[in-house]
């Protein structure tokens, strides 16, 4: 069987860790999986993004794949 997924994408899903971050506005805790773009806190709703790096320098879809507001986001970091 052949795996259909992006080739760049590797370091995303393999070795996956999981980080508990700090809700900016509440304080709570929020579990966020190292293959997760952005987790919504459970307790107020708040959106905490995740420090992804990776195929956006050099993959000319990572725009369509992380959508344009996170790609400039991530772009800008670099």
């Amino acid at each position: 069987m052949l795996a259909h997924y992006c080739p760049g994408s590797g370091g995303l899903r393999n070795n996956i860790t999981l980080e508990i971050k700090t809700c900016p506005q509440c304080g709570a805790d929020v579990e966020l999986f190292s293959i997760d773009k952005r987790v919504a806190c459970d307790k107020c709703g708040f959106v905490v993004y995740n420090n992804v790096q990776s195929c956006i320098e050099w993959c000319r879809y990572a725009e369509q794949c992380f959508g344009t507001e996170m790609y400039n986001r991530l772009k800008q970091r670099r």
